[in-house]
């Protein structure tokens, strides 16, 4: 019997009880910091001299794991185990395939904590951000799971009385490759990969270069949850060397990616392209990103309006790809708002992710704050700096939260995905210039307005142009089951990930008639 679905709840860690409990699995965890991390592939574990060094971006100095770096000689058999696979993989009821969803859910959520400190460790994800992220792979496992069932006797079609019985039924796809992001590495790592798996499409995961020991925790609970071998492969790699060949080989059935604008574009690029010996076109399920924007109504609730925009631009470091970089307010309650803000901001504590008391942790890696340090320079120069506007890569990748205000709706920091701890204030003439503002980037993912104006809401609801749109809260936090998440434009191809028809894209629909 399966359950009605309900989002796993997440931590209070007010009581102590549950300080105590994570303390101590940052304290296990940390004691098994710098192991080595095979390849798995076929079910075999495969050692490479060649490894990628997954640090910690609060503490430069200490290695989370060595994990084996794949070749495309590793690609190539990844692809044939995972086809030999799929021939026995498709055939198991879709009860069966969602069971091992069911028992993986069941494993994380017993070490729940010791997931959430890996990401506290390799993602440098503050306590709350890590349990949400478990969280939510979590429910993506029993969601998915639940979806497949539901799916499984197909849709109900018309058959002509005496004539013929016709059928509707889903069928899987084939191998497909999952390229998984660093931010969200294990809810979103493990949401692309058991989508489609449950769906009986053998999958080859590639995750995030800065985050795959995570995702070798998750092939560990898969396999201790009864998935064949061969089902899901472990290979880690260069996305120039194996990224690429996987993308373009003629045997992939389909890709889901979730990362940057001009990797995406690349990846969508690739993949039309049809190969010698390739019998189909690729599926794409692609997540780009976003330049979100909150709204603040002139009758706003200012409180709301102000907390939401912290906690939307500088939770996990402004590293979400729904996160509030963007606060468009209208001009009679601009100057509150932005008070509001920086009294907020200044609030905010930065440090190692691993104490409490910290808000923010790092950002990704020297890259990330080189970037937000170049984009922080440039607000300087299009906008006047309320708040922050600092950072220090000396030991981790540390940087303070930031406000812009007095922004140009065109200007670059209003315009131009940022991925950090950046949010810039632009003013508006009235509600509907609030609007057109807001819609004025090539992205389309979340989008928030805060009003009290029902009329106004309701003229949101039909022209501010984004996948996820919220009223009266923050722009990002979606749940799986709740807010389906997937954005227009630039964003991506809006697959609705945690949705009810997510599993659609990695099916394909059989007609069958039995004339009379």
């Amino acid at each position: 019997m399966v359950w009605e679905y309900k989002h796993e709840p997440f931590t209070d860690f007010t009581e102590e009880q549950n300080k105590q409990d994570f303390q101590a699995a940052l304290k296990l965890v940390k004691s098994e910091l710098g192991k080595n991390y095979p390849l798995i592939i076929g079910g075999e574990k495969i050692y490479t001299d060649d490894k990628i060094i997954s640090e910690n971006p609060a503490n430069k100095k200490e290695v989370v794991g060595y994990v084996s770096k794949a070749t495309k000689k590793h690609a190539e058999t990844a692809m044939t185990k995972a086809w030999e696979a799929f021939y026995e993989w498709k055939k198991w009821k879709p009860e069966a395939r969602a069971n091992v969803l069911f028992r993986a859910a069941a494993i994380i959520r017993r070490k729940k904590h010791e997931f959430s400190s890996i990401l506290v460790y390799e993602a440098g994800k503050p306590w709350k951000e890590a349990d949400a992220d478990t969280a939510e792979a979590i429910d993506f496992l029993e969601y998915y799971g639940r979806q497949a069932i539901r799916l499984k006797d197909g849709m109900p079609i018309n058959s002509r009385e005496q004539l013929e019985n016709n059928e509707f039924t889903y069928i899987p796809l084939g191998v497909g490759v999952t390229i998984s992001p660093w931010n969200f590495a294990f809810a979103i790592m493990a949401g692309t990969t058991v989508g489609p798996m449950v769906c009986g499409n053998p999958i080859l995961l590639k995750p995030a270069s800065t985050t795959p020991v995570i995702a070798y925790k998750f092939m560990e609970a898969l396999e201790e949850a009864g998935m064949p071998a061969g089902v899901v492969n472990y290979i880690p790699g260069s996305g120039a060397e194996i990224g690429d060949y996987l993308v373009e080989h003629p045997k992939t059935r389909f890709v889901t990616f979730t990362g940057s604008k001009e990797v995406g574009i690349g990846i969508y690029e690739k993949a039309a392209k049809v190969q010698p010996g390739q019998i189909w076109l690729k599926r794409c399920s692609i997540e780009m990103g976003g330049k979100d924007t909150i709204v603040v109504d002139s009758d706003a609730d200012l409180e709301i309006a102000s907390e939401a925009i912290v906690y939307s631009a500088f939770g996990f470091s402004g590293q979400k790809c729904s996160a509030c970089s963007r606060a468009v307010v209208h001009k009679d309650v601009y100057d509150q708002v932005l008070e509001l803000v920086s009294e907020k901001t200044k609030e905010l504590t930065v440090g190692p992710p691993e104490q409490h008391v910290n808000f923010m942790g790092p950002v990704n890696d020297q890259a990330a704050h080189d970037k937000v340090m170049k984009y922080i320079d440039i607000g300087k120069q299009e906008g006047r700096l309320i708040e922050g506007g600092n950072g220090d890569s000396s030991d981790g990748y540390f940087v303070r939260p930031t406000v812009f205000a007095d922004l140009d709706p065109q200007s670059r920091l209003m315009q131009e995905e940022i991925f950090g701890p950046v949010v810039a204030f632009s003013k508006a003439d009235s509600f509907q210039d609030a609007l057109n503002i807001a819609n004025n980037t090539e992205y389309g993912l979340t989008g928030a307005v805060i009003s009290n104006n029902r009329a106004h809401l309701e003229k949101a609801r039909e022209e501010f142009h984004v996948g996820n749109l919220y009223f009266n809260r923050g722009c990002t936090a979606a749940i799986v089951g709740y807010q389906p998440f997937g954005g227009f434009n630039m964003s991506g191809t809006d697959s609705k990930a945690g949705g009810p028809d997510y599993l659609l894209l990695f099916m394909q629909p059989k007609t069958v008639t039995d004339q009379f």
